[in-house]
């Protein structure tokens, strides 16, 4: 065996001194320093119990969307009362299509509830008399069994009582969570609940409530008459529509939202699901900050947040220019061609020195450029009931024209010259008007002569658009800018769809 020096002996004793005493009732050293959060931290539920409420009880103030209930203001936890209704009742989810939502206080997404962290709320749930199916709440910000859904199980005509301390702050999704779960949430079942930190949210000029959700029914897009939910596109994970509060235009045209140059927006934004993932994105706007996952960190300058399903999160920006912002899921298909979109519409003064100013809704808004879709409703309404009028679907069409046909066809029908045949005082419309629902629903390649001009482009097919939409578009080419006038019915438009013509396109 080789001897140890004196130099290694002292080295060995030194390290042994550096070292701390480990004992068995000693704690480790990493465990010791957890016990204080670094100053960038909350502390999470563990910093969250301000003591008991101080002061009388307080009733909640709820808001249906998209509207915020205002800042508690408050320094000091209280106990505040929510009183939550649960009602079944039918909604329009599209112009002229309805769906039997069960809803959280009579709207979808359900009322928006806002405390503070440390609060102690005493929850109300009552689920109205004419309801087919119990329903319970499960709330994200709860700390306890289910959120709140072990304690919440209410039949028709009951009501039910639980209380919690909101102990973490942050922007929570709540929902249904009674069997079938996915049943609940897709038909409407979801809401934001705000717990504000102690110190409260940062001041704005407007704040507004948006969530997202998908939607199951047994009829295509936009297929008229009152539709049923379908499990099994629940289950496939196929959404008919995927809506923003609700339904398609719940916030568009004269219900858009609205601010001005200058101030700045925080959006609430929430996703229901029950199974998508949203992109969400603001269209003409980089969100200052995004409150990731609605926690307490915020993300500077992002173009699109994702939000998963049961997840919720908060942006702010501010308005520089004047215009229509629209929000979508960046998923582009879901807001183009299922629902999801809404309009900021910001009034104010110009600043060339930012943007040039143009502007050309249509582009991106398509019929949401229109101050609204009622005119859609209204001819879905008659159709029902056999009383359709050619003005009816002449309005109808006008407002769908928009967003199908006028960005290549232009606004009045004039066309693009040399690119898009016009359809303003068109020969070959008028040589035969059949020729309209087929063209629309099956496109058109191939060179064509309009007006004594040839044109050589590909019109790509539209049948995505229901036969009702594809004859009241008709229609109201017919009767619109010197064309001869007549009528082009539903049967048409079906019957067009059945026969494909040889020049169809098969897209570009």
């Amino acid at each position: 065996m080789k001897r140890v020096t004196r130099p290694l002996l002292l080295a060995i004793a030194a390290l042994a001194l550096s070292l701390p005493a480990c004992r068995s009732d000693d704690k480790p050293a990493a465990d010791a320093a957890q016990t204080t959060a670094p100053e960038d931290q909350t502390g999470g539920s563990r910093k969250g119990d301000f003591g008991p409420p101080q002061g009388e009880p307080i009733k909640a103030v709820l808001t249906s969307p998209p509207l915020v209930p205002p800042a508690t203001g408050r320094t000091a936890p209280a106990k505040v009362i929510v009183e939550l209704d649960v009602i079944e009742k039918d909604l329009p989810i599209s112009e002229g299509v309805t769906y039997t939502f069960w809803t959280f206080g009579g709207t979808v997404p359900g009322s928006f509830i806002r405390v503070r962290q440390g609060d102690t709320v005493e929850f109300h749930l009552r689920n109205m008399p004419d309801s087919k199916m119990p329903h319970n709440i499960d709330l994200h910000g709860v700390t306890g069994p289910g959120g709140g859904a072990a304690s919440s199980f209410t039949a028709p005509g009951h009501s039910s009582r639980f209380t919690f301390k909101a102990l973490n702050a942050g922007l929570y999704v709540y929902h249904c969570a009674t069997a079938p779960v996915g049943m609940h949430v897709a038909n409407g079942m979801y809401g934001l609940i705000l717990v504000e930190p102690p110190e409260g949210m940062p001041k704005v000029d407007r704040e507004y409530y948006v969530m997202q959700g998908d939607f199951y029914t047994a009829g295509k897009y936009r297929e008229k008459g009152h539709q049923a939910f379908d499990m099994q596109k629940g289950i496939d994970e196929n959404p008919t529509y995927v809506l923003f509060n609700g339904a398609e235009g719940a916030l568009t045209g004269d219900k858009a939202l609205t601010t001005k140059v200058g101030e700045t927006v925080r959006l609430y934004v929430g996703n229901g699901g029950p199974n998508l993932v949203s992109s969400f994105h603001v269209i003409g706007e980089i969100f200052d900050k995004v409150w990731y996952e609605g926690g307490s960190k915020f993300q500077e300058n992002v173009q699109t947040t994702l939000i998963p399903a049961g997840g919720a999160a908060m942006m702010e920006f501010h308005m520089e220019v004047p215009g229509s912002y629209v929000l979508v899921d960046h998923s582009i298909f879901r807001a183009f061609n299922k629902g999801a979109l809404a309009i900021l519409k910001a009034d104010g003064p110009e600043n060339k020195a930012i943007y040039s100013g143009k502007e050309v809704d249509y582009v991106y808004l398509g019929d949401r450029a229109a101050p609204n879709m009622a005119a859609v409703a209204t001819a879905a309404a008659s159709a029902k009931t056999g009383d359709l009028s050619v003005e009816e679907q002449i309005n109808a069409g006008k407002a769908l024209f928009a967003g199908t046909c006028s960005t290549c066809h232009q606004p009045e029908g004039q066309g693009m010259e040399g690119v898009f045949p016009p359809l303003a005082k068109s020969d070959y419309i008028a040589a035969d008007p059949k020729r309209l629902p087929s063209t629309i629903l099956h496109g058109l390649v191939g060179p064509v002569k309009v007006n004594g001009k040839d044109y050589n482009s590909n019109m790509p097919p539209m049948n995505q658009l229901t036969d009702d939409e594809v004859a009241n578009i008709s229609t109201y080419v017919l009767n619109s800018w010197g064309n001869p006038g007549g009528r082009v019915t539903k049967a048409d438009a079906a019957a067009a769809r059945a026969a494909k013509p040889a020049n169809a396109s098969g897209g570009h």
